[in-house]
């Protein structure tokens, strides 16, 4: 199978794309610039060189996939205008192609809000942060077009070894200063694994009917006093540094509240399917 990958050098799309080259399908990432040649030359995966911001150029690529798979999001004040461009392009492949393009697209647990003590269910009523709004717009845009088969995956708050949800923490802990955290300490945060997530995106290509919402979630809502404990334990951190939401907005940008929303998210469609993820807890993969 033809598969084009945007975000193939992110968390996401990295583990994501070498999952799916190892299982002997034809995947093609898109590289902006040459740092991302690098790294998709070390992943073993050919790119096209090309800017998500300007699709035109690469757009006729659309027409040679089986699927295209949506990881990329910039985390900019144009993130908005960067990923409709992106979703217009996809809905104007599918009304020129003779048979319908497959589209996996990357939603996110924030987009349910907080949830609080509610556990999120595949597809709920979503309540985004106004910073991510758009994304279920265009997320239903996808949907309804009649070009594509489209399924929307929604990733729980992402880790692996290296890098995620956890990246800051452990590299503060290590370095010896204080852990940062931001917001509430009892914040509850769904969590998945990046190689579970891979797993998830293969199933749905394995399906290509199936269309709609499916969170990928291995666990449903850890709270953050548990993962800042585990940190500090593992590297003998003592001082903790709380850091409010006005604080990390004003520094990062309106996409920070985030991380601070009191979350739970079950996947319970995935599940159905035969998702098992294979790290339970996030204390056997974080050290």
């Amino acid at each position: 199978m033809k598969i084009l990958v945007l975000g193939a050098t992110g968390t996401i799309g990295a583990a994501v794309a070498t999952r799916l080259a190892g299982q002997g399908h034809d995947v093609l990432g898109l590289s902006r610039r040459v740092d991302s040649d690098r790294i998709l030359t070390t992943l073993g995966l050919p790119f096209f060189r090309g800017d998500m911001r300007r699709p035109q150029p690469w757009s006729h690529l659309l027409d040679q996939m089986d699927t295209v798979i949506q990881t990329a999001c910039t985390f900019t004040d144009d993130m908005d205008a960067v990923d409709a461009g992106i979703a217009d392009a996809l809905i104007e492949a599918g009304a020129r192609r003779p048979t319908p393009l497959r589209v996996l697209y990357t939603g996110g647990c924030w987009l349910y809000g907080a949830t609080g003590d509610r556990v999120a269910g595949d597809g709920d009523d979503f309540a985004p942060p106004p910073a991510f709004a758009w994304m279920v717009r265009h997320g239903e845009s996808l949907l309804a077009a009649p070009g594509l088969v489209t399924a929307i995956i929604h990733p729980a708050m992402v880790y692996h070894e290296f890098a995620g949800a956890f990246a800051r923490m452990v590299s503060d802990a290590k370095a010896g200063r204080p852990i940062e955290y931001w917001g509430s300490i009892e914040t509850r945060w769904p969590l998945v694994h990046r190689d579970d997530l891979a797993d998830a995106y293969r199933l749905l290509l394995e399906n290509p009917g199936l269309t709609g919402h499916f969170n990928a979630s291995a666990e449903d809502g850890v709270p953050l006093a548990e993962i800042v404990a585990h940190v500090a334990a593992t590297h003998g951190a003592t001082r903790m540094r709380h850091r409010p939401l006005s604080d990390v907005v004003a520094e990062h940008g309106a996409w920070a509240e985030g991380p601070t929303l009191d979350q739970q998210m079950a996947a319970g469609k995935l599940r159905a399917l035969g998702w098992r993820p294979r790290h339970a807890s996030f204390r056997t993969a974080i050290g």
